[in-house]
């Protein structure tokens, strides 16, 4: 569920991003939002709590694999190194990574989170004094530029929380295939992926029983309402997770639930009885689903960690 996520400049004449993904996806036949929506204050706080509750398995096991992992990957790390994090938000389980490697001089997280971008900065310069904290205020999915004075040292890439789970295959390895340019030869990438597993325990991560998953997707539309003076009733839709054991993939939809129309500006949209808004994928992969694709990418696979029940995968590459 861990997600991309993208800045919506404020209305100034022209729509923002956020107002042109909105009117598109909802004028499709197959309606959707991006997931990269789901952020906005109160959609952060309610992912904070998802990651805390007893369903949702791959936060904390993904921080006891680093637990465990962390000195292997210090062990190939050069002195001099820099971190580059790609949607680091709070950057928590980055201190994992650079409590192991003192190695690392530099850290450059890459968020649309302003305000999580410079939280992370004074926590991370008061924990680690040695470390020169760089954040890039940008999209990583979109292209980004790192800081002039990083460009000629040994990188470390990071892409944890399954984030990679919320691209489809072939954007997945387009992702990949664009860390590998930025980065550059010699560098390292760390991914963190979800792997595939039964639906019992799938599906309630995605559906838990205090309906904090709900609010976090029926939050997208409250921030529509908000922010692009929509009209949506949103006691008129409900959460839905689906999972398809084929193809290892979570969905999560917003479902109305009567035949209704809402209206965003001028525009109307019109709603069936039990119509789906998609607004997120969670692929999940086994293990060498993962390598492959990163493979396809150009990166060589050279470790991988699970835990003892085989929930989810840490995985390094390097260029070769």
């Amino acid at each position: 569920m861990a997600t991309q996520r993208r800045s919506t400049a404020p209305h100034s004449g022209e729509p923002s991003n956020f107002e042109l993904d909105i009117r598109a996806g909802l004028s499709t036949r197959e309606k959707s939002i991006p997931c990269q929506y789901f952020y906005d204050a109160a959609g952060s706080a309610l992912f904070e709590q998802i990651t805390e509750l007893p369903e949702y398995y791959p936060a904390r096991t993904e921080v006891a694999i680093l637990n465990s992992c962390a000195g292997d990957i210090a062990a190939r790390t050069r002195e001099g190194a820099v971190l580059v994090e790609f949607g680091s938000g709070s950057s928590v389980k980055t201190g994992i990574l650079l409590a192991a490697c003192p190695m690392i001089g530099r850290y450059v997280p890459i968020d649309v989170s302003d305000t999580a971008l410079a939280g992370a900065k004074v926590r991370l310069e008061a924990l680690f004094p040695q470390l020169k904290v760089e954040p890039v205020f940008a999209d990583f999915s979109a292209g980004v530029e790192l800081p002039l004075d990083v460009r000629s040292l040994p990188k470390l890439g990071f892409f944890p929380g399954s984030t990679i789970g919320n691209f489809s295959h072939e954007a997945a390895v387009r992702l990949l295939s664009g860390f590998r340019k930025l980065l550059g030869s010699g560098s390292r990438l760390i991914v963190g992926a979800d792997l595939r597993k039964s639906p019992e325990l799938l599906i309630p991560a995605y559906n838990d029983a205090a309906g904090v998953t709900a609010a976090f997707n029926l939050n997208l539309l409250v921030r529509v309402n908000r922010e692009l003076g929509a009209n949506f009733d949103v006691s008129k839709f409900e959460h839905l997770a689906t999972y398809t054991a084929l193809t290892g993939r979570i969905d999560m939809y917003l479902v109305s639930k009567s035949a209704q129309t809402a209206m965003i500006g001028g525009q109307e949209f019109q709603f069936a009885n039990g119509e789906r808004i998609h607004t997120e994928i969670s692929q999940k992969y086994d293990i060498a689903e993962m390598q492959g694709l990163a493979e396809r990418a150009g990166w060589i696979s050279r470790a991988v960690w699970t835990d003892a029940a085989n929930l989810f995968s840490v995985h390094e590459f390097d260029c070769g």
